[in-house]
Protein backbone atom coordinates (compact mmCIF):
# COMPACT_ATOMS: atom_id res chain seq x y z
CA UNK A 1 0.00 0.00 0.00
CA UNK A 2 1.87 3.25 -1.23
CA UNK A 3 2.23 5.71 1.99
CA UNK A 4 0.11 8.87 2.81
CA UNK A 5 3.03 10.70 4.33
CA UNK A 6 7.00 9.66 4.04
CA UNK A 7 9.76 11.02 5.28
CA UNK A 8 12.94 9.68 3.47
CA UNK A 9 16.75 10.01 4.99
CA UNK A 10 15.74 12.95 7.35
CA UNK A 11 18.43 14.98 9.57
CA UNK A 12 17.96 18.01 11.57
CA UNK A 13 20.48 19.97 13.55
CA UNK A 14 20.58 22.06 16.32
CA UNK A 15 23.57 24.01 17.71
CA UNK A 16 26.17 21.56 19.43
CA UNK A 17 23.81 18.46 18.79
CA UNK A 18 21.96 16.29 15.76
CA UNK A 19 18.57 15.70 17.33
CA UNK A 20 17.78 13.54 13.75
CA UNK A 21 20.21 11.20 11.43
CA UNK A 22 18.98 9.96 8.20
CA UNK A 23 15.70 9.00 9.85
CA UNK A 24 13.08 7.26 7.73
CA UNK A 25 8.78 7.17 8.31
CA UNK A 26 6.12 6.06 6.93
CA UNK A 27 2.01 6.35 7.51
CA UNK A 28 -0.25 4.43 5.42
CA UNK A 29 -3.99 5.64 4.93
CA UNK A 30 -5.88 4.19 7.74
CA UNK A 31 -3.41 3.15 9.88
CA UNK A 32 -2.37 3.88 13.84
CA UNK A 33 1.21 4.06 13.33
CA UNK A 34 3.37 4.18 16.77
CA UNK A 35 6.11 6.15 17.39
CA UNK A 36 8.37 5.09 20.35
CA UNK A 37 11.69 5.72 21.85
CA UNK A 38 13.42 7.22 24.97
CA UNK A 39 13.01 10.63 25.81
CA UNK A 40 15.91 12.85 23.32
CA UNK A 41 15.31 9.98 20.74
CA UNK A 42 13.70 12.49 18.44
CA UNK A 43 10.36 12.04 18.74
CA UNK A 44 9.36 15.36 19.28
CA UNK A 45 11.75 16.62 16.75
CA UNK A 46 10.13 14.18 13.95
CA UNK A 47 6.51 15.77 14.55
CA UNK A 48 7.67 19.20 14.46
CA UNK A 49 9.39 18.11 11.42
CA UNK A 50 6.39 16.82 9.70
CA UNK A 51 3.78 19.09 10.88
CA UNK A 52 5.41 22.48 9.89
CA UNK A 53 7.22 23.79 13.27
CA UNK A 54 10.73 22.95 11.63
CA UNK A 55 9.74 24.57 8.49
CA UNK A 56 11.00 23.40 4.57
CA UNK A 57 14.72 24.25 4.46
CA UNK A 58 15.69 24.01 8.23
CA UNK A 59 16.54 20.02 7.69
CA UNK A 60 18.11 17.69 5.32
CA UNK A 61 15.92 15.27 3.09
CA UNK A 62 12.73 15.00 1.66
CA UNK A 63 8.84 14.20 3.31
CA UNK A 64 6.39 13.52 0.58
CA UNK A 65 2.24 13.59 1.10
CA UNK A 66 -0.09 11.27 -0.92
CA UNK A 67 3.78 10.77 -3.34
CA UNK A 68 4.28 14.21 -4.07
CA UNK A 69 7.03 16.20 -1.98
CA UNK A 70 5.43 18.56 0.82
CA UNK A 71 7.63 21.22 1.70
CA UNK A 72 5.45 22.66 4.87
CA UNK A 73 6.83 26.42 5.31
CA UNK A 74 4.66 26.41 8.53
CA UNK A 75 1.96 24.30 10.57
CA UNK A 76 -0.62 26.35 8.40
CA UNK A 77 0.89 24.67 5.61
CA UNK A 78 0.69 21.18 6.85
CA UNK A 79 -3.23 21.79 8.47
CA UNK A 80 -4.27 22.86 4.86
CA UNK A 81 -2.87 19.64 3.57
CA UNK A 82 -4.87 17.72 5.70
CA UNK A 83 -2.22 17.23 9.01
CA UNK A 84 -3.33 17.56 12.82
CA UNK A 85 -1.01 17.58 15.45
CA UNK A 86 -2.74 17.05 19.43
CA UNK A 87 -0.20 18.00 21.58
CA UNK A 88 -0.04 16.58 25.45
CA UNK A 89 -0.27 19.99 26.29
CA UNK A 90 -3.77 21.17 25.13
CA UNK A 91 -4.05 23.88 22.98
CA UNK A 92 -7.65 25.46 23.97
CA UNK A 93 -8.95 28.22 25.29
CA UNK A 94 -10.92 27.54 29.00
CA UNK A 95 -12.87 31.02 28.72
CA UNK A 96 -14.40 30.15 25.66
CA UNK A 97 -17.20 27.90 24.68
CA UNK A 98 -16.86 24.36 23.17
CA UNK A 99 -18.30 25.16 20.10
CA UNK A 100 -16.41 28.41 20.01
CA UNK A 101 -12.86 26.25 20.33
CA UNK A 102 -13.91 23.90 17.49
CA UNK A 103 -14.19 26.78 14.59
CA UNK A 104 -11.67 29.25 16.41
CA UNK A 105 -9.78 30.95 13.63
CA UNK A 106 -11.89 29.30 10.90
CA UNK A 107 -15.54 30.61 12.21
CA UNK A 108 -18.16 30.20 9.43
CA UNK A 109 -19.45 33.54 8.37
CA UNK A 110 -22.61 34.92 6.59
CA UNK A 111 -21.35 37.94 5.07
CA UNK A 112 -19.18 40.08 7.59
CA UNK A 113 -20.96 38.15 10.12
CA UNK A 114 -20.30 34.95 12.09
CA UNK A 115 -22.75 32.41 11.12
CA UNK A 116 -23.43 31.62 14.95
CA UNK A 117 -26.08 29.20 13.77
CA UNK A 118 -23.78 27.10 11.75
CA UNK A 119 -21.24 26.93 15.00
CA UNK A 120 -23.64 25.52 16.60
CA UNK A 121 -25.08 22.91 14.71
CA UNK A 122 -21.53 21.93 13.45
CA UNK A 123 -20.36 21.63 16.74
CA UNK A 124 -22.96 19.12 17.45
CA UNK A 125 -22.39 16.73 15.13
CA UNK A 126 -18.57 16.96 15.39
CA UNK A 127 -19.27 16.47 19.22
CA UNK A 128 -21.08 13.82 18.19
CA UNK A 129 -18.85 12.29 15.95
CA UNK A 130 -16.20 11.55 18.64
CA UNK A 131 -18.65 10.26 20.97
CA UNK A 132 -19.33 13.16 23.18
CA UNK A 133 -22.70 13.76 24.86
CA UNK A 134 -22.17 17.83 25.50
CA UNK A 135 -23.96 20.60 24.66
CA UNK A 136 -22.03 22.95 22.29
CA UNK A 137 -22.33 26.38 24.62
CA UNK A 138 -20.20 24.12 27.88
CA UNK A 139 -17.16 26.17 28.77
CA UNK A 140 -14.67 23.89 27.84
CA UNK A 141 -12.55 25.20 31.43
CA UNK A 142 -15.79 22.89 33.25
CA UNK A 143 -14.74 19.99 30.99
CA UNK A 144 -12.46 17.12 32.46
CA UNK A 145 -8.95 16.16 30.42
CA UNK A 146 -10.25 13.37 28.91
CA UNK A 147 -13.25 15.82 27.53
CA UNK A 148 -10.80 18.25 26.63
CA UNK A 149 -8.66 15.23 24.68
CA UNK A 150 -11.82 14.62 22.31
CA UNK A 151 -12.71 18.16 21.78
CA UNK A 152 -9.77 18.98 20.79
CA UNK A 153 -9.93 15.35 18.34
CA UNK A 154 -12.82 17.06 16.96
CA UNK A 155 -11.28 20.51 16.25
CA UNK A 156 -8.71 18.66 13.88
CA UNK A 157 -11.57 16.77 12.60
CA UNK A 158 -13.76 20.10 11.50
CA UNK A 159 -10.52 21.16 9.40
CA UNK A 160 -10.71 17.55 7.52
CA UNK A 161 -7.74 16.13 8.91
CA UNK A 162 -6.32 13.04 7.06
CA UNK A 163 -3.62 12.34 9.34
CA UNK A 164 -3.57 13.09 13.69
CA UNK A 165 -0.53 13.07 15.24
CA UNK A 166 -1.17 12.74 18.91
CA UNK A 167 1.73 13.22 21.40
CA UNK A 168 1.14 11.18 24.52
CA UNK A 169 -2.28 12.16 24.33
CA UNK A 170 -3.10 9.31 27.87
CA UNK A 171 -0.51 11.15 30.11
CA UNK A 172 -3.36 12.73 32.19
CA UNK A 173 -5.70 10.21 31.60
CA UNK A 174 -7.70 7.98 34.08
CA UNK A 175 -8.01 4.64 32.82
CA UNK A 176 -11.87 5.17 31.52
CA UNK A 177 -10.97 8.27 29.49
CA UNK A 178 -8.13 5.91 28.05
CA UNK A 179 -10.11 3.20 26.89
CA UNK A 180 -12.90 5.77 25.32
CA UNK A 181 -9.45 7.54 23.24
CA UNK A 182 -8.18 4.61 22.27
CA UNK A 183 -11.86 2.99 20.89
CA UNK A 184 -11.97 6.64 19.17
CA UNK A 185 -8.74 5.84 17.29
CA UNK A 186 -9.67 2.67 16.51
CA UNK A 187 -13.18 4.07 14.85
CA UNK A 188 -11.64 6.76 12.75
CA UNK A 189 -8.92 4.26 11.50
CA UNK A 190 -12.27 2.39 10.42
CA UNK A 191 -12.94 5.84 8.34
CA UNK A 192 -9.52 5.80 6.87
CA UNK A 193 -7.79 8.75 8.73
CA UNK A 194 -4.42 7.65 9.37
CA UNK A 195 -2.70 8.25 13.18
CA UNK A 196 0.82 8.66 14.50
CA UNK A 197 0.15 7.65 18.05
CA UNK A 198 3.35 8.63 20.30
CA UNK A 199 2.94 6.78 23.82
CA UNK A 200 5.42 5.74 26.48
CA UNK A 201 2.78 2.90 27.85
CA UNK A 202 3.48 0.24 25.60
CA UNK A 203 0.15 -1.32 26.72
CA UNK A 204 -1.67 1.62 24.96
CA UNK A 205 0.92 1.00 21.95
CA UNK A 206 -0.14 -3.07 21.73
CA UNK A 207 -4.15 -2.19 22.14
CA UNK A 208 -3.89 0.21 19.32
CA UNK A 209 -1.52 0.16 17.15
CA UNK A 210 -0.96 -1.62 13.76
CA UNK A 211 2.97 -1.02 13.02
CA UNK A 212 5.64 0.34 15.59
CA UNK A 213 8.20 2.53 15.03
CA UNK A 214 11.76 2.56 17.00
CA UNK A 215 13.30 5.63 17.44
CA UNK A 216 17.19 5.87 19.57
CA UNK A 217 19.79 8.65 19.86
CA UNK A 218 17.81 10.27 16.78
CA UNK A 219 18.19 7.44 14.52
CA UNK A 220 15.01 5.13 13.29
CA UNK A 221 16.51 1.36 14.63
CA UNK A 222 13.53 -0.67 13.53
CA UNK A 223 9.67 -0.89 12.26
CA UNK A 224 7.50 -3.86 13.46
CA UNK A 225 4.37 -4.74 12.90
CA UNK A 226 2.41 -5.13 16.17
CA UNK A 227 1.20 -8.23 15.62
CA UNK A 228 4.73 -9.88 15.06
CA UNK A 229 6.42 -8.51 17.84
CA UNK A 230 6.17 -7.76 21.80
CA UNK A 231 7.00 -5.55 24.59
CA UNK A 232 10.53 -6.84 25.22
CA UNK A 233 11.55 -6.67 21.70
CA UNK A 234 10.50 -3.04 21.82
CA UNK A 235 12.12 -1.76 25.16
CA UNK A 236 15.36 -4.06 23.84
CA UNK A 237 15.01 -1.52 20.67
CA UNK A 238 14.30 1.60 22.63
CA UNK A 239 17.20 1.21 25.40
CA UNK A 240 19.69 -0.90 23.38
CA UNK A 241 20.30 -3.46 25.99
CA UNK A 242 18.23 -5.99 27.37
CA UNK A 243 15.96 -5.01 30.77
CA UNK A 244 15.51 -7.75 32.44
CA UNK A 245 14.34 -6.29 35.95
CA UNK A 246 12.11 -2.86 35.60
CA UNK A 247 11.13 -2.58 39.32
CA UNK A 248 14.92 -3.51 41.32
CA UNK A 249 13.99 -2.75 44.66
CA UNK A 250 16.10 -3.87 46.85
CA UNK A 251 15.17 -5.42 50.43
CA UNK A 252 14.53 -2.41 52.49
CA UNK A 253 15.91 -2.55 56.42
CA UNK A 254 13.53 0.17 57.80
CA UNK A 255 15.42 2.79 60.07
CA UNK A 256 14.08 4.83 62.68
CA UNK A 257 11.12 6.87 62.38
CA UNK A 258 11.37 10.09 59.83
CA UNK A 259 7.94 11.10 59.39
CA UNK A 260 4.82 10.84 61.34
CA UNK A 261 1.43 11.64 60.28
CA UNK A 262 -1.62 11.34 63.19
CA UNK A 263 -5.18 11.68 62.17
CA UNK A 264 -4.65 14.65 59.60
CA UNK A 265 -7.15 16.78 58.38
CA UNK A 266 -7.15 19.68 56.40
CA UNK A 267 -9.41 22.09 53.62
CA UNK A 268 -8.25 23.79 50.84
CA UNK A 269 -9.05 27.05 52.69
CA UNK A 270 -9.94 28.29 55.91
CA UNK A 271 -13.21 27.86 56.53
CA UNK A 272 -13.86 25.44 53.79
CA UNK A 273 -15.22 21.73 53.85
CA UNK A 274 -12.22 19.23 54.76
CA UNK A 275 -10.83 17.53 51.61
CA UNK A 276 -8.42 15.14 53.82
CA UNK A 277 -9.92 12.83 56.39
CA UNK A 278 -8.02 11.44 59.48
CA UNK A 279 -4.90 10.61 57.73
CA UNK A 280 -2.41 9.09 59.55
CA UNK A 281 1.05 6.74 58.65
CA UNK A 282 4.54 6.59 59.50
CA UNK A 283 7.90 6.60 57.78
CA UNK A 284 10.74 5.01 58.39
CA UNK A 285 14.36 5.45 57.23
CA UNK A 286 15.58 3.45 54.22
CA UNK A 287 12.48 2.76 53.10
CA UNK A 288 9.83 3.66 50.29
CA UNK A 289 6.04 4.14 51.06
CA UNK A 290 3.83 4.31 47.78
CA UNK A 291 0.73 6.38 47.70
CA UNK A 292 -2.39 5.24 45.36
CA UNK A 293 -5.15 5.80 44.82
CA UNK A 294 -7.71 7.46 41.46
CA UNK A 295 -7.70 10.74 40.37
CA UNK A 296 -9.24 13.45 43.11
CA UNK A 297 -8.41 10.91 45.68
CA UNK A 298 -6.05 13.58 47.71
CA UNK A 299 -2.78 12.17 47.16
CA UNK A 300 -1.06 15.46 45.79
CA UNK A 301 -3.38 17.53 48.19
CA UNK A 302 -1.79 15.36 50.88
CA UNK A 303 1.90 15.86 49.72
CA UNK A 304 1.49 19.40 48.82
CA UNK A 305 -0.11 20.32 52.23
CA UNK A 306 3.06 18.43 54.44
CA UNK A 307 5.30 20.33 52.69
CA UNK A 308 3.41 23.72 53.08
CA UNK A 309 2.18 24.81 49.90
CA UNK A 310 -1.63 24.02 49.91
CA UNK A 311 -4.76 23.76 52.55
CA UNK A 312 -4.86 24.66 56.04
CA UNK A 313 -4.74 22.16 58.49
CA UNK A 314 -8.07 21.42 60.74
CA UNK A 315 -6.83 18.97 63.12
CA UNK A 316 -4.13 16.23 63.40
CA UNK A 317 -0.34 16.15 64.51
CA UNK A 318 2.51 15.74 62.18
CA UNK A 319 6.49 15.08 63.57
CA UNK A 320 9.51 15.46 61.08
CA UNK A 321 12.80 14.16 62.70
CA UNK A 322 10.93 13.00 66.13
CA UNK A 323 9.83 17.00 66.26
CA UNK A 324 6.54 18.24 65.90
CA UNK A 325 6.40 19.52 62.54
CA UNK A 326 4.14 22.47 60.64
CA UNK A 327 5.68 23.44 57.76
CA UNK A 328 4.46 27.19 57.16
CA UNK A 329 5.91 27.09 53.75
CA UNK A 330 8.12 24.93 51.29
CA UNK A 331 11.17 27.53 52.59
CA UNK A 332 10.52 25.78 55.62
CA UNK A 333 9.78 22.00 54.64
CA UNK A 334 13.37 22.54 52.79
CA UNK A 335 14.94 23.82 55.70
CA UNK A 336 13.72 20.79 57.68
CA UNK A 337 14.79 18.30 55.30
CA UNK A 338 12.02 17.45 53.79
CA UNK A 339 12.14 17.87 49.76
CA UNK A 340 8.90 17.66 47.14
CA UNK A 341 9.34 16.70 43.31
CA UNK A 342 5.60 17.96 42.07
CA UNK A 343 3.72 15.98 39.34
CA UNK A 344 3.65 19.25 37.40
CA UNK A 345 7.31 19.86 36.48
CA UNK A 346 6.80 22.48 34.31
CA UNK A 347 4.27 24.46 36.65
CA UNK A 348 6.00 23.87 40.37
CA UNK A 349 8.82 21.87 39.15
CA UNK A 350 11.31 24.04 36.95
CA UNK A 351 11.77 27.32 34.77
CA UNK A 352 11.54 26.60 31.95
CA UNK A 353 13.82 29.83 30.12
CA UNK A 354 16.30 29.72 32.49
CA UNK A 355 19.53 26.65 32.07
CA UNK A 356 20.06 23.64 33.55
CA UNK A 357 22.74 25.05 36.06
CA UNK A 358 20.34 27.92 37.25
CA UNK A 359 17.48 25.45 37.90
CA UNK A 360 19.42 22.89 39.57
CA UNK A 361 20.31 25.18 42.23
CA UNK A 362 17.44 27.47 42.48
CA UNK A 363 16.16 25.50 45.84
CA UNK A 364 19.58 25.54 47.34
CA UNK A 365 21.19 29.04 47.44
CA UNK A 366 21.05 29.67 51.06
CA UNK A 367 23.40 26.23 51.26
CA UNK A 368 25.46 27.70 48.55
CA UNK A 369 26.20 31.13 50.20
CA UNK A 370 29.46 32.55 51.77
CA UNK A 371 28.23 35.08 53.63
CA UNK A 372 25.78 37.72 52.00
CA UNK A 373 26.64 36.18 47.97
CA UNK A 374 26.38 32.82 46.52
CA UNK A 375 29.39 31.03 46.24
CA UNK A 376 29.93 30.74 42.47
CA UNK A 377 32.34 28.44 42.39
CA UNK A 378 30.79 26.34 44.67
CA UNK A 379 27.28 26.23 42.94
CA UNK A 380 29.06 25.37 39.38
CA UNK A 381 30.53 21.92 41.59
CA UNK A 382 27.38 20.86 42.64
CA UNK A 383 25.63 21.94 39.80
CA UNK A 384 28.43 19.99 37.19
CA UNK A 385 28.23 17.00 40.23
CA UNK A 386 24.35 16.89 39.32
CA UNK A 387 24.49 17.09 35.97
CA UNK A 388 27.11 14.28 35.64
CA UNK A 389 25.86 11.68 38.28
CA UNK A 390 21.93 11.88 36.26
CA UNK A 391 23.40 12.00 32.82
CA UNK A 392 21.22 14.50 32.07
CA UNK A 393 21.29 14.36 27.82
CA UNK A 394 22.24 18.27 27.06
CA UNK A 395 25.37 19.81 25.50
CA UNK A 396 26.06 21.62 29.29
CA UNK A 397 24.82 23.60 32.01
CA UNK A 398 23.93 26.64 30.24
CA UNK A 399 21.28 24.58 28.06
CA UNK A 400 17.96 26.21 28.49
CA UNK A 401 15.33 23.54 30.78
CA UNK A 402 12.70 24.11 28.05
CA UNK A 403 14.84 22.65 25.25
CA UNK A 404 14.96 19.48 27.09
CA UNK A 405 12.99 16.22 26.47
CA UNK A 406 10.66 15.13 29.04
CA UNK A 407 13.14 12.68 30.49
CA UNK A 408 15.80 15.16 30.58
CA UNK A 409 13.36 17.67 32.41
CA UNK A 410 12.69 15.08 35.04
CA UNK A 411 16.40 14.63 35.92
CA UNK A 412 16.84 18.33 36.36
CA UNK A 413 13.57 17.82 38.88
CA UNK A 414 15.35 15.40 40.91
CA UNK A 415 18.45 16.92 40.97
CA UNK A 416 17.01 20.49 41.83
CA UNK A 417 15.24 18.69 44.78
CA UNK A 418 18.54 16.18 46.01
CA UNK A 419 20.58 18.98 45.92
CA UNK A 420 18.66 20.45 49.19
CA UNK A 421 20.22 17.32 50.96
CA UNK A 422 17.01 16.24 52.68
CA UNK A 423 16.12 13.46 54.70
CA UNK A 424 12.35 12.77 53.79
CA UNK A 425 11.58 12.85 49.50
CA UNK A 426 8.26 13.36 48.41
CA UNK A 427 7.88 11.72 44.68
CA UNK A 428 4.83 12.57 43.02
CA UNK A 429 4.01 11.01 39.80
CA UNK A 430 7.87 10.88 39.48
CA UNK A 431 7.53 8.76 35.88
CA UNK A 432 4.67 10.15 34.22
CA UNK A 433 5.99 10.95 30.82
CA UNK A 434 8.65 9.40 30.74
CA UNK A 435 10.07 6.55 28.58
CA UNK A 436 11.07 3.05 29.96
CA UNK A 437 15.03 3.71 30.09
CA UNK A 438 14.29 6.85 31.94
CA UNK A 439 12.04 5.06 34.75
CA UNK A 440 14.68 2.48 35.58
CA UNK A 441 16.97 5.35 36.03
CA UNK A 442 14.79 6.88 38.25
CA UNK A 443 14.08 3.85 40.34
CA UNK A 444 17.79 3.11 40.76
CA UNK A 445 17.95 6.37 42.02
CA UNK A 446 15.01 5.79 44.54
CA UNK A 447 17.33 2.33 45.69
CA UNK A 448 20.20 5.13 46.04
CA UNK A 449 18.40 7.09 48.53
CA UNK A 450 16.82 4.71 50.73
CA UNK A 451 20.48 3.20 50.57
CA UNK A 452 21.48 6.32 52.10
CA UNK A 453 19.23 6.31 54.89
CA UNK A 454 16.74 8.77 53.55
CA UNK A 455 12.75 7.86 53.69
CA UNK A 456 10.87 8.21 50.08
CA UNK A 457 7.11 8.96 49.84
CA UNK A 458 6.03 7.69 46.24
CA UNK A 459 2.62 8.36 44.62
CA UNK A 460 1.85 7.27 41.09
CA UNK A 461 -1.24 6.01 39.33
CA UNK A 462 0.47 2.64 37.87
CA UNK A 463 -0.07 0.01 40.20
CA UNK A 464 2.84 -2.24 38.71
CA UNK A 465 4.99 0.67 39.81
CA UNK A 466 3.37 1.07 43.48
CA UNK A 467 3.65 -2.98 43.62
CA UNK A 468 7.51 -3.10 42.15
CA UNK A 469 8.99 -0.15 44.16
CA UNK A 470 7.39 0.02 47.72
CA UNK A 471 7.91 -1.40 51.18
CA UNK A 472 4.66 -0.33 51.79
CA UNK A 473 1.64 0.87 49.97
CA UNK A 474 -1.25 3.08 51.19
CA UNK A 475 -4.38 3.49 49.12
CA UNK A 476 -6.24 6.71 49.09
CA UNK A 477 -10.40 6.94 48.44
CA UNK A 478 -11.82 10.41 48.54
CA UNK A 479 -9.40 12.48 50.90
CA UNK A 480 -8.99 8.99 53.64
CA UNK A 481 -6.99 6.09 53.51
CA UNK A 482 -8.48 3.23 51.69
CA UNK A 483 -6.23 0.73 53.20
CA UNK A 484 -2.88 0.31 54.00
CA UNK A 485 -1.14 -2.93 52.96
CA UNK A 486 2.42 -4.55 53.12
CA UNK A 487 4.29 -5.77 50.42
CA UNK A 488 3.42 -9.47 50.90
CA UNK A 489 -0.19 -8.19 51.51
CA UNK A 490 -0.41 -6.21 48.15
CA UNK A 491 -1.92 -7.23 45.19
CA UNK A 492 -3.57 -5.20 42.27
CA UNK A 493 -7.12 -6.90 43.45
CA UNK A 494 -6.75 -5.02 46.91
CA UNK A 495 -4.78 -2.05 46.08
CA UNK A 496 -8.13 -1.38 43.33
CA UNK A 497 -10.67 -2.18 45.39
CA UNK A 498 -9.09 0.46 48.56
CA UNK A 499 -8.77 2.81 45.99
CA UNK A 500 -12.16 2.45 45.19
CA UNK A 501 -13.46 2.62 48.89
CA UNK A 502 -14.26 -1.54 49.11
CA UNK A 503 -12.76 -3.98 51.10
CA UNK A 504 -11.64 -6.98 49.15
CA UNK A 505 -13.14 -9.84 51.23
CA UNK A 506 -11.48 -13.22 50.60
CA UNK A 507 -13.15 -16.41 47.77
Amino acid sequence: MPALLEARSITKRFPGVTALREVSFDLRPGEIHALCGENGAGKSTLIKLLSGLHSHGSYEGELFFDGAPAQFASIADAQHTGLAVIYQELALVDELTVAENLFLGCEPRRGVLIDWDRIWRDGRALLARVGLDLAPDTLVGDLGVGSKQLVEIAKALSKNARILILDEPTAALAEREVDTLLELLRDLRRRGIACIYISHKLDEVFAVADRITVLRDGATITTLQSSATNKNEVIRAMVGREITELFPRHTSHPGEVLLSVDDLCAAAVKGGPARLHHISFELRAGEVLGIGGLMGAGRTELLMHLFGAWGVRLNGHVQLGGRPFEAASPVAALAAGLVLASEDRKRYGLILAESIGFNLSLSSLTRLRRGALIDEEREAHANQGLFSSLQVKAPSLETAVGTLSGGNQQKVVLGKALMTEPRVVFLDEPTRGIDVGAKLEVYTLVNELTAQGKAVVLVSSELPELLGMSDRILMLHDGRVGGAFTKPEATPERLLAAAMGRTLTAA
